[in-house]
C-alpha cells in the first residue's frame, strides 16, 4: 500500500512539472513576438488571457472557415495554444508564407482565395511598432493572425497538393480514381517544423507542370488564341496536373482525347505511339452545367458518345472479336440500315437474336417499325466487316469501353478525329499488342489469327501481367522536348472546370 502511495506521489509530481512546462511553454507567446518585432506592447501578452481571447475570436470567425469543425477541434484539444505562431513567427517564416500566398497565381490560382491580402495586412500590423498600441490590439491581432493562417494554410496545402476542384464533383463521365484531402492530411500543417521549407516541398516538381507555370507567368500564347484563351487553358490544365489519379508504371498506355493519340510508356517514357479515333464531342452550354456527386451513381450525361476518362488495367485482348452491339446503336442506326437495305445484315455479318434465338431469316422482320431496334439483340460476327476490326483490348469499367482495331481507316486521317460511339480505335493494334506481350507465343498466336482470313474465330488472351491503362484528357501539356503543346477543348470540358474554379474563386474572394 506505501508503495502504491509513493508510486502514485511521483506520478502526481510529474504531471505538475509536466502542467508547469506546458504553462510555461505558453507563456512565451509574448517573448516570441517580442524577439520578432521589438515591440514592446508584446511583452504584455499572458497565455491565458490570450487563449480567452483565442476562444472568443475563434467562436466569431467560426462561419468563415473553410474546416471550421476540424480548426476547431485542433484548438480546443491544444488549450487555444497559437502553435503556427510559436513555430513560425521567428525569422520571418510567417511574413514569408503572406509572401507566397501573393504569388498563387503563378498556379493559375487568385491569391484572395487563400486571404492573401488579410494575412499580409495582420503581418504587417504585428511587424510596425506604431500599428499595435495595447495589449487588447495585440490579443486580437495575434488571435486572427493565428487563425487566418491555419485556415489558409490548409487551403493552400490542398490546393497545391490535390487541386481545388474534385474532378468526379463537376465530370459525369469522370471514372479515375482521384485521392482527396481529409482529415489527416489536413492535419499536417500544425506538425511543420520548418514553415519555408514545407511550402517549397509542395509546390508540384512534375517539369511538365513547371513548363505551364512558366508560360502561365510569361504570358505566352497559342497559336490562333487569344491571350486570356491561352491564359485559362493554362490555368485548367495546371489544376488537372495537380489532381492525385495517377501512380506512375513501369509500363502504361496513356490516351490523351483531345491529342486524338496513344503513347505506351516505359519508365515514364514513350516507346510507342499511333493515332487514335475517339468519341463524338457535343456543344456544351456552361449556363446549363450541373454538379455531380463524388458518391453519385450516374454514369452518363443524356445522349452522349464522349470516351470517358478513367483508369484501369488491360488484362486481354479478343482477337477476331465479336461485336455485341450496343441498344443504342441498333436502334439508332443498324434497323435503319437494315430497312433501307435487305442484305445489310448479311453483308455486314450481323446475326439477330430474340430471347437468346438466333433467327435464321432477319430479312423478313418488318425494319421500318421504329420499335424493331429495341425488340431484339444483335452481334457482329469476326471477319473483315467487324466494326471492332481484328483484335480488342479489354480492360475493367463501368462505360463498356475499351481499345480496339477498326476496318474504317480513313478516320485516321482527319484532323479531328472524335467520331466514335465512345471506345477507342487504334491506328496500330499489332504494334500496341508486341508493345503490351512482347515477343513469344501469345504475340505470335495475336498475330497469326489477326490474319486469318479463312474462317476466323473470336479467341481470348490473357497478359501475362496486366497494363495499367489511363484515358486522360489534357488541352495543354509539355511534350518530350520541353515544348508547350496545345489542343482544341473536344468535349468543352474546359470550359466545364473553368466555370467552376471560377465559381469557387469568386465564392472565397466574398
Amino acid at each position: 500500500m506505501r508503495r502504491y502511495k509513493t508510486t502514485a506521489a511521483i506520478f502526481a509530481l510529474f504531471m505538475l512539472f509536466a502542467v508547469q512546462a506546458c504553462k510555461k511553454s505558453r507563456s512565451d507567446i509574448g517573448k516570441v513576438f517580442f524577439d520578432e518585432t521589438k515591440n514592446r506592447i508584446f511583452k504584455k501578452v499572458e497565455a491565458e488571457t490570450f487563449a480567452q481571447v483565442f476562444k472568443q475570436t475563434l467562436e466569431e470567425k467560426r462561419g468563415s472557415l473553410r474546416n471550421p469543425k476540424l480548426i476547431s477541434a485542433f484548438y480546443e484539444t491544444n488549450d487555444y495554444d497559437p502553435v503556427l505562431m510559436m513555430k513560425h513567427m521567428p525569422e520571418e517564416n510567417v511574413k514569408a508564407f503572406a509572401e507566397r500566398l501573393g504569388k498563387a497565381e503563378e498556379h493559375g490560382l487568385a491569391p484572395e482565395m487563400f486571404d492573401a491580402a488579410h494575412i499580409s495586412s495582420l503581418v504587417n500590423k504585428v511587424y510596425d511598432k506604431k500599428a499595435i498600441k495595447s495589449v487588447d490590439e495585440a490579443y486580437r491581432t495575434i488571435a486572427e493572425l493565428e487563425l487566418a493562417t491555419a485556415n489558409s494554410l490548409i487551403d493552400y496545402s490542398n490546393a497545391l497538393q490535390y487541386g481545388i476542384i474534385s474532378p468526379r464533383r463537376i465530370y459525369a463521365r469522370y471514372f479515375t480514381e482521384t485521392k482527396r484531402p481529409d482529415s489527416v492530411s489536413m492535419s499536417q500543417v500544425w506538425k511543420v517544423d520548418d514553415l519555408k521549407t514545407f511550402l517549397d516541398s509542395i509546390q508540384p516538381k512534375a517539369e511538365g507542370y513547371q513548363t505551364l507555370q512558366k508560360a502561365l507567368v510569361s504570358g505566352v500564347t497559342a497559336p490562333g488564341m487569344t491571350a486570356e484563351e491561352t491564359k485559362r487553358i493554362l490555368q485548367v490544365n495546371l489544376e488537372r496536373l495537380r489532381w492525385k489519379n495517377r501512380e506512375d508504371a513501369k509500363k502504361m498506355v496513356v490516351v490523351n482525347i483531345p491529342d486524338f493519340r496513344l503513347d505506351v510508356l516505359e519508365n515514364g517514357k514513350s516507346v510507342l505511339n499511333m493515332k487514335v479515333c475517339v468519341g463524338e464531342g457535343r456543344e456544351v452550354d456552361p449556363t446549363q452545367l450541373r454538379e455531380y456527386d463524388e458518391n453519385d451513381l450516374k454514369k452518363d450525361r443524356p445522349f452522349s458518345r464522349e470516351t470517358p476518362q478513367l483508369a484501369s488495367l488491360i488484362h486481354s485482348v479478343q482477337v477476331n472479336p465479336v461485336w455485341n452491339i450496343p441498344k443504342s446503336i441498333a436502334t439508332n442506326e443498324i434497323s435503319k440500315h437494315a430497312a433501307a437495305d435487305p442484305y445489310y445484315l448479311a453483308n455486314q455479318g450481323i446475326d439477330v437474336y430474340q430471347n437468346g434465338e438466333r433467327i435464321e431469316d432477319p430479312e423478313l422482320i418488318d425494319w421500318s417499325d421504329p420499335e424493331a431496334g429495341t425488340k431484339y439483340s444483335f452481334k457482329q460476327r469476326p471477319g473483315d466487316a467487324n466494326a471492332l476490326g481484328k483484335i480488342k483490348f479489354l480492360f475493367k469499367n463501368g462505360s463498356s469501353v475499351y481499345l480496339h482495331d477498326t476496318p474504317a481507316k480513313a478516320a485516321f486521317s482527319l484532323a479531328n478525329r472524335a467520331v466514335s460511339h465512345g471506345c477507342v480505335r487504334v491506328e496500330k493494334p499489332l504494334e500496341l499488342a508486341k508493345a503490351l506481350f512482347g515477343n513469344g507465343a501469345k504475340y505470335e498466336t495475336i498475330a497469326r489469327e489477326m490474319q486469318n482470313e479463312g474462317n476466323p474465330e473470336a479467341k481470348d488472351i490473357a497478359l501475362p501481367e496486366k497494363v495499367p491503362v489511363h484515358l486522360t484528357y489534357k488541352t495543354a501539356w509539355a511534350d518530350e522536348g520541353g515544348k508547350v503543346q496545345f489542343r482544341k477543348d473536344v468535349y468543352g470540358l474546359d470550359v466545364v472546370l473553368y466555370s467552376y474554379l471560377s465559381k469557387m474563386q469568386e465564392k472565397r474572394k466574398a
